[in-house]
């Protein structure tokens, strides 16, 4: 095997040296990192530059400036700053102490690989070496992993097999091994655009993707944090500049990296299930397209108000069904072409699916899945499962477009490769040969292919590379006498290998694929071991060959009457585990009476009795304190017997399995029983005598099982694809040795389970084989087998070796080489003889200045007339002029030079603000206690968000809520009833008015009139008569129409329904996928940036108040601390007048901290500059620590020194003139001091010590003060800081809600613009449907009105009939002749326009006349008769004849308008079937908008119900438990408050009441409908009575049933009606009268009904009560019966109860008593009622 760094070594070295290099590495790696070592000839080249480079380390300090964003600020910087160590100087302390200082990574770094590779554990203290396996070849090929086959040049393919990345060169089949570095697993591997990079994105827990240079094999860079628990592809961008990957199971995460920064650009989550693949489109690099299972996404980078950000749109299948998507690409003008599972291909655009691709006759383009589409040379190349490859026309592909319904377009490839039978291709990769077009292929039934794509006559055959098992590999087998191994798997294929020459040798096809694979062996066994995956453990003896067989290479054998001894496996983990409990228990007993004994003993020693009696308490006080132990854990016998994984003999009779499942963490030792045909082998349950714990294998069971030749190493293989190797003692079958091991994971550790293991006949390979389809084998390290037997000859150690001082490396990497050594001695020596000749001019002038300063002292000594000035002392006073002119001008000029930087950095500090404290509302202030550690600190307030500042414009013409359309079409519909209503009540008021005004006049009216108008009147009744007869027929015909119909439904109630339905909504869960979004409860990204606003805004104003509160804290500690200070001075005052015996100590001043008082850090003068100048140039000199120290302490002094600058500080000047006032009053008391002493009177003697007296109390009392002051003010703190606690709570709770609004305004800023467009379509239909409504409205008004111009037109055609025939009159002659004349038909032409003229009139009477002229005949009468109506007949009245043509004009007049009248009202029908069918499709529109518009808003929610929420909760809060434990899996959990949960449960009862309520009026209600329907069938009586007596009434009056109405138009007898009214009127005065004493009659049998039933309760109460009495007394007999014999003498209570049974029995009496005087007073007539007797005990109530 050859790792990376072997590939510059030495090609002479031996493998064993290469071996020992590589121990040594791997050994150091526990060690901190180092350089990169020597034998990395081009990382020593690259250090070399880079020292040669001026010494600049890999990171840059020009990129300072650079804020980089993403993990890159979470880069572990150690361990690169570790690795170059030797090439990076110090820092200085002041530039290691910035923050935020952003580091760029050097182009020229690199990792060492040494350091990144996984290594094998090995237990400590085991000298087991750590290349006791090395890998030498894979013949395993992992064919179905996805993308598990990359080229890096034209010879070097690159794939993963399990935990390594295998190069091999496609000539020499030479194999490449690269380590990964978690030790889980490989992902994903992918390779650069220029080849000159490749990825290796890796398993386990938050694993790294390495990026590695080729062909150095050299780690050059290490993205972190990327996904959770692996990678599942990997794509580099066109430009090689961006890094896209996708993480698996469970997050799912997409990622962009600037991977050459190690920095993530941006992230977000791909999906909520298994992604495939993620590529950049390669024309454009803000695009990226992601697919997997049941879905594809596109994505694109987008500048939003909060960055760059990842935007993605899911792809919609709409008719077509989901598929998985394996293959895809993206075309140049953004469309994708994607593949499905059924072979055909999807054109994509705008996430949409444009049209679906397939071949002629609706084939699809590949039989099965497509794996694979590229784009090569303007032609579509597409990779199936079917085996083919099959090349298209982009140009169709690009412009293709759907032609029907269908969706689908056919179209044919140009070219077409069938690679072979049975081949599955997975994916194409393209090699870099000049002049040909070869791909190789991955095939998924294990192999690799080498296709010629060229299509030409000289096209070669498709070559088959390698050929591999697909699948798992179940079996492997090695020869006992050579280097071959046989291997069988699934696939229908026994392999063989020649493992030493790494050369497979054959292969065949069976029919079927295999599990079990053994080598003949030389000798054979005499006992078969079978091992059952049911428990079963079966020992069959070898039989004997038949003798007479011929062929003796083909031996079977007949298992039958043979003794097989069984063991039926029972589980004892369980009770293992409870020994082990029981021991460990045991064990922390006596050390407890160990412990116990000790005390006793050393409390004797030193107490002697006394002791023992406390040891005894202690003992009783411990047993008290102790709890009960828990229970021991339960003896557990799975239901399902644990699977038998493998096994093998210790013993004749004896064997160790392995099991999995819940057995699995040991190794049993069992023996069989003895061989009894008798025992049922089911019922058998047997038990191992023996078990050995395994480290580490309770989830990750051993499977297979094997040994070397001397049985000294036990190789096991795991479930998660590791070699384990147990180093053993010779002879040891009960695995008494078995502790130390060596370990290393090589197979997948997902799917990569060690199927089986085996080693060489000469213990010098180890093969494995595994679920993941690789074969890898291994070299034994030999050496380690000779351990015992071979030693190493140790030379005894030199005689005083100790004392020696042992050397020590030089590992600092500032260390000078020899030369420089050298002359660095030079430069010393030379600059101390500077410094030499420098101190002795300084010891000169030192000596001159002393000497001068003696001077000037001895002049200042002299008089004063005799003093010289300071000026005589210059010897030249033009030299300190110039000095000074020279300072002023140096001054300048420096100022001058700093010029531009003293405008830079004040720009600076300008921008700083501008930033930084400009947003601010409030800094942090830390306010400390006085007394406690206790402090508490402000918030940080930044000024509102723009959330909470201004409220973003909703979204254009919501739609108006169903309630609200409810609510007009309700108000709508009052209105119309309201307004027919209002006409029925016109017409009822006009028929009234008619009625009166149509009255009958009196008969002595009548008598004054005369005969003529007697008959005119007659006339006139008879035609009011009619016409009240035909308006009461349009009541009654009205009256039916406002019928309701036997369906019809209250509006009433309708109204309330769909109110009840708007209000009621949805209560499904959210999730639910038929959950509706109630109208107001629908959400956009409007709403939700005012709610994030309005949570901004409490957040920011509680801050703001506890902000507020902890300022006036701050000031009130200020104010005690200023007292303090006067307070303290005035002790001190008179302290000063007191004995030093009588004095209290002074409580310490509190101080005010600098955090205190934040602002004070932005204030500064001259001194606070220099001090930070001094501080700045000390620690870049770095002369000493405490000159570090002092410096450092600059801003601190700086700001303690502000409190005597200019501005002061919160100790003002003002606490000073307290304290100085204070001292001044304090200080006047004892001025008697300054006389002189003397001795004091009796009197003065008094005074002072009332005076001592009143400073001892005034002491203590200012003491008290201050104490008093420190602990209100830390309780007021602690109070404060408990409140700011609960608030810290609130706010993180705040912060959580403010992430998911967050989320969910960002969510539905990416659903606003569909919805809106939705919105905007359902507000036009319902314009639309509003205004064609509006139209049908007008047009049935319309109608209506014409309607009524037709009836009036016909009633005025009535009218002209009745009037003709009035004037007519009876008995008239020409009746008949004059009433043809009316009713004759004529054709009219349409008369002309007058015009005025005379002319024209006279043509008007010609055309009269010729149109008279030209009248047909009437047929009214007979046909033959011919009549002329130009002429009227002799003895017929003129005026008639005249009458009948101009009313017969008028006829024709009416008809024409008729005929108009009616075209118009067809026309108005017409136009009304119109619109209605508009009005339908116009609906139908609607409701399909609808139905988008609400999936839509269920898509919104179901993507808002995707976000994660956190919600803290308490153990107490969760009600979700399983036996008494809160499950793993929370997914089916609701979380609910208890407040809506109490509602809900309340709301239960109210809908149960509500519903029995409802019920309860249903019931009511269909009682009350039983009612109408008989009060309807007896009014249906009475009406057929009513019949009959008027049908008698005629028949007795007129001898037949005469036409009412007919009567009432010829006459009418006033008298008779008066008569009739009159006795109607006195027949209702009597009924009336009649009716008041049926209701009195009523009332008084209702009365004595209700007496009776009072009468009957009473009677009722009283039987009962003499039941009662009746049970008491014989209760009371049959007790005294009992009891009388037990008790001799009556009790108390007996007594007491015994009086109260007889004042009830005598209350009750009474009772009766007074019930049956009452009973017999009611009998009688006019008895009174008297009220009811209480007795005395409810009076007493």
């Amino acid at each position: 095997m050859k790792e990376p760094d072997d590939q510059d070594t030495d090609g002479e070295k031996s493998g064993r040296s290469k071996s020992d290099g590589r121990h040594s590495l791997r050994s150091s790696k526990s060690e901190s990192r180092s350089p990169v070592k020597e034998d990395n000839k081009l990382l020593e080249e690259a250090t070399d530059e880079t020292l040669t480079e001026g010494k600049e380390p890999y990171l840059d300090e020009d990129s300072d400036e650079e804020h980089l964003e993403g993990s890159l600020s979470s880069f572990q910087y150690e361990d690169l700053q570790s690795t170059t160590v030797s090439q990076q100087p110090p820092a200085p302390a002041a530039e290691e102490a910035e923050e935020e200082v952003k580091k760029k990574i050097s182009e020229s770094f690199f990792y060492d690989y040494m350091e990144l590779a996984s290594m094998p554990f090995v237990t400590s203290d085991s000298n087991i070496p750590l290349d006791l396996l090395t890998l030498v070849h894979s013949f395993g090929y992992d064919c179905r992993k996805r993308a598990n086959l990359q080229l890096l040049d034209d010879s070097i393919a690159m794939y993963i097999a399990g935990n390594q990345v295998i190069f091999l060169h496609l000539k020499t089949k030479e194999q490449i091994y690269l380590r990964s570095s978690s030790g889980e697993g490989i992902g994903v591997i992918g390779v650069h655009p220029h080849k000159t990079y490749f990825t290796v994105a890796e398993k386990g827990s938050f694993p790294n993707i390495i990026i590695y240079e080729f062909p150095s094999l050299r780690p050059y860079r290490i993205l972190r944090d990327g996904t959770e628990k692996g990678y599942a592809y990997v794509d580099f961008n066109y430009s090689g500049t961006l890094l896209a990957s996708v993480g698996s199971n469970p997050d799912y995460t997409l990622t962009i990296w600037n991977w050459k920064e190690e920095q993530p650009i941006l992230r977000t989550k791909a999906f909520s299930q298994e992604v495939f693949k993620v590529t950049f489109n390669p024309d454009n690099e803000e695009q990226l397209t992601t697919s997997g299972s049941g879905h594809i996404k596109f994505w694109e980078m987008a500048f939003t108000f909060t960055g760059l950000k990842l935007q993605g749109s899911l792809g919609r299948f709409g008719k077509t069904t989901s598929t998985d998507i394996e293959g895809y690409m993206e075309l140049p003008d953004g469309k994708v072409l994607s593949g499905s599972e059924w072979g055909n291909m999807l054109l994509w655009e705008s996430g949409l699916i444009k049209v679906e691709l397939c071949r002629g006759t609706s084939k699809s383009c590949h039989n099965g899945p497509i794996n694979q589409i590229m784009l090569y040379e303007g032609e579509v190349i597409t990779v199936g499962s079917d085996g083919c490859v099959r090349i298209w026309d982009f140009e169709t592909i690009d412009t293709a477009d759907t032609i029907d319904e269908t969706g689908l377009l056919e179209i044919e490839p140009i070219n077409e490769l069938q690679v072979d039978k049975n081949v599955k291709l997975f994916s194409m990769i393209k090699m870099n040969e000049t002049g040909n077009n070869f791909w190789l292929a991955q095939d998924a039934n294990g192999a690799i292919w080498k296709l010629d794509l060229s299509f030409s006559n000289i096209t070669q055959d498709p070559e088959c590379l390698f050929s591999f098992h697909s699948g798992a590999i179940e079996a492997v087998a090695v020869s006992p006498l050579t280097y071959l191994m046989a291997t069988t798997a699934l696939d229908c294929s026994v392999r063989i290998y020649d493992f030493a020459s790494k050369i497979p040798l054959a292969q065949m096809k069976f029919k079927q694929g295999g599990t079990a694979l053994v080598w003949v062996p030389r000798m054979p066994e005499s006992t078969l071991l079978i091992f059952c995956e049911n428990g079963y453990i079966l020992e069959a003896p070898l039989p004997t060959i038949k003798q007479e067989v011929d062929d003796r290479d083909v031996v079977s054998y007949e298992i039958k009457d043979m003794c097989i001894k069984c063991f039926h496996f029972s589980s004892v983990k369980s009770k293992i585990l409870r020994l082990i409990e029981i021991e460990k228990r045991e064990k922390q007993k006596k050390l407890k009476e160990k412990i116990r004994e000790e005390r006793r003993n050393k409390l004797a020693a030193e107490m002697g009795e006394d002791g023992e009696k406390e040891f005894q308490e202690e003992k009783e006080e411990e047993e008290d304190e102790e709890e009960e132990e828990e229970p021991l854990p339960e003896i557990f016998i799975p239901l399902t017997p644990s699977r038998i994984l493998c096994g093998f003999y210790s013993e004749p009779g004896k064997f160790w399995v392995s099991l999995g499942d819940y057995d699995s963490g040991f190794l049993y030792h069992c023996e069989f029983p003895p061989c009894d045909k008798s025992n049922n082998f089911e019922e058998q349950k047997d038990e191992p005598f023996d078990v050995h714990y395994l480290e580490n294998t309770d989830d990750n069971p051993i499977q297979t099982i094997t040994f070397n030749i001397n049985k000294i190493m036990m190789f096991c293989g795991m479930k998660n694809g590791a070699i384990r190797v147990y180093v053993l003692d010779e002879n040891d079958p009960s695995l008494t040795s078995l502790v130390n091991y060596w370990h290393f994971n090589m197979h997948d550790n997902n799917y990569g389970c060690i199927k089986s293991i085996a080693s060489s006949f000469d213990d010098r390979f180890l093969v494995t084989t595994g679920g993941d389809g690789n074969i890898f084998v291994f070299n034994i390290f030999s050496e380690f087998m000779l351990r015992k037997d071979i030693k190493a000859k140790v030379p005894s150690p030199r005689f005083g070796i100790e004392t020696e001082p042992i050397p020590e490396d030089i590992e600092d990497p500032k260390a000078y080489s020899i030369e420089n050594a050298r002359r660095k001695r030079e430069h010393d020596k030379l600059m101390k003889e500077v410094e030499e000749i420098k101190a002795r001019k300084r010891e000169q002038i030192k000596a001159l200045r002393n000497e001068f300063c003696k001077l000037l002292k001895m002049n200042e000594e002299l008089p004063k007339h005799m003093q010289f000035k300071r000026t005589d002392f210059d010897v030249d006073s033009r030299i300190r002029d110039e000095i000074n002119r020279k300072t002023a001008f140096k001054i300048q000029q420096v100022e001058k030079e700093l010029a531009w930087e003293k405008e830079k950095h004040e720009l600076g500090l300008m921008k700083l603000k501008n930033r930084f404290r400009d947003p601010l509302e409030s800094d942090t202030i830390v306010v400390h206690a006085i007394q406690s550690d206790h402090k508490i600190t402000s918030y940080r307030l930044v000024q509102p968000s723009k959330y909470s500042k201004f409220k973003r414009a909703s979204q254009s013409e919501r739609r108006p809520s169903k309630l609200d359309r409810f609510e007009k079409e309700g108000a709508g519909r009052k209105d119309s009833q309201r307004d027919a209503g209002e006409s029925v009540i016109e017409q009822e008021d006009s028929i009234i008015e008619k009625g009166k005004k149509f009255r009958p006049k009196t008969l002595s009216e009548i008598m004054v009139k005369n005969q003529i108008e007697k008959t005119r009147k007659l006339i006139l009744k008879a035609e009011r008569a009619q016409l009240k007869i035909q308006q009461r027929k349009k009541e009654w015909e009205e009256l039916y129409k406002s019928k309701p119909d036997d369906d019809f439904e209250d509006p009433k109630d309708l109204q309330a329904i769909k109110e009840a339905q708007v209000y009621m909504g949805d209560f499904n869960l959210k999730t639910a996928s038929d959950y509706k979004i109630p109208e107001h409860m629908r959400i956009n990204a409007a709403k939700k940036e005012e709610e994030l606003g309005h949570l901004d805004s409490l957040v920011h104003g509680k801050k703001r108040h506890m902000n507020k509160c902890i300022l006036s804290l701050r000031d009130l500690k200020v104010a005690v601390v200023e007292e303090i200070q006067c307070l303290v001075q005035e002790l001190k005052n008179i302290q000063s007048t007191l004995h030093v015996s009588k004095h209290i100590p002074i409580p310490k001043i509190p101080q005010i901290h600098p955090e205190e008082v934040p602002e004070k850090r932005f204030q500064y003068d001259e001194e606070t500059l220099l001090n930070f100048e001094q501080q700045r140039m000390k620690s870049i000199d770095a002369k000493s620590p405490q000159v570090e120290q002092t410096g450092s302490g600059g801003p601190g002094g700086g700001f303690l020194k502000l409190s005597s600058g200019k501005n002061g500080d919160l100790t003002t000047r003002d606490s000073i003139s307290r304290s100085s006032r204070a001292s001044t009053f304090s200080l006047d008391i004892p001025k008697f001091m300054e006389f002189e002493k003397a001795e004091p009177t009796d009197v003065e003697v008094e005074i002072m010590k009332r005076d001592e007296i009143k400073h001892v109390y005034m002491q203590q009392y200012l003491v008290n003060r201050i104490k008093e002051l420190i602990v209100t003010f830390d309780a007021e703190l602690r109070l404060l800081r408990h409140q700011k606690l609960k608030l810290d709570t609130q706010m993180k709770l705040s912060d959580l809600h403010h992430v998911t609004l967050f989320q969910e305004m960002l969510l539905l800023k990416n659903f606003e613009k569909q919805e809106n467009i939705l919105q905007e379509r359902v507000n036009s239909l319902e314009k639309e449907e509003q205004y064609m409504q509006w139209k049908i409205n007008e047009t049935l008004k319309e109608m209506e009105e014409k309607k009524n111009e037709i009836t009036k037109l016909q009633e005025q055609e009535k009218a002209l009939y009745a009037g003709f025939q009035t004037a007519i009159g009876e008995n008239n002659k020409f009746a008949n002749f004059l009433m043809k004349v009316l009713k004759k038909k004529i054709k009219r032409v349409k008369k002309k326009e007058v015009e005025g003229d005379a002319d024209e009139d006279e043509e008007s009477e010609e055309s009269s006349e010729e149109s008279s002229l030209e009248s047909d005949e009437d047929e009214s009468g007979s046909e033959d008769e011919v009549f002329d109506d130009s002429i009227c007949p002799s003895n017929c009245d003129v005026t008639l004849f005249e009458l009948a043509l101009q009313l017969r004009e008028k006829r024709l007049d009416i008809e024409e308008a008729l005929v108009e009248e009616k075209k118009i009202v067809d026309n108005l029908k017409k136009e009304y079937e119109t619109l209605s069918k508009k009005v339908k499709i116009v609906a139908t529109n609607l409701n399909a908008a609808e139905e988008a518009l609400e999936a839509y808003q269920r898509e919104k929610q179901q993507r808002l119900n995707e976000l994660l929420v956190v919600i803290p909760l308490k153990l107490h809060q969760i009600e979700y438990v399983v036996f008494g434990e809160i499950p793993s899996d929370l997914s089916g959990t609701l979380v609910f408050s208890n407040h809506a949960l109490k509602r809900l449960q309340e709301r239960i009862h109210e809908l149960q009441e509500e519903n029995a309520k409802q019920q309860k009026l249903n019931k009511e209600w269909r009682e009350r409908r039983k009612q109408l329907i008989r009060e309807k069938k007896e009014m249906t009586k009475a009406i057929q009575q009513m019949e009959e007596t008027v049908r008698q009434l005629m028949i007795s009056k007129f001898g037949r049933v005469v036409n009412l109405e007919a009567l009432q138009t010829l006459s009418v007898n006033t008298t008779l009606e008066e008569l009739k009214i009159r006795k109607l009127r006195k027949e209702l005065a009597n009924a009336k009268e009649m009716k008041m004493w049926e209701q009195k009659i009523a009332q008084m049998r209702w009365e004595l009904m209700m007496k009776t039933k009072e009468h009957t309760r009473k009677l009722y109460q009283m039987n009962d009560l003499c039941i009662e009495k009746k049970k008491l007394d014989s209760r009371l007999n049959t007790l005294q019966n009992q009891q009388g014999n037990a008790f001799q003498g009556p009790r108390e209570a007996d007594i007491v109860a015994r009086e109260e049974v007889t004042e009830l029995i005598q209350l009750q009496a009474e009772r009766i008593s007074a019930l049956k005087e009452e009973i017999a007073l009611l009998r009688r007539k006019g008895g009174l009622i008297l009220p009811p007797i209480q007795s005395p005990q409810e009076n007493e109530m």
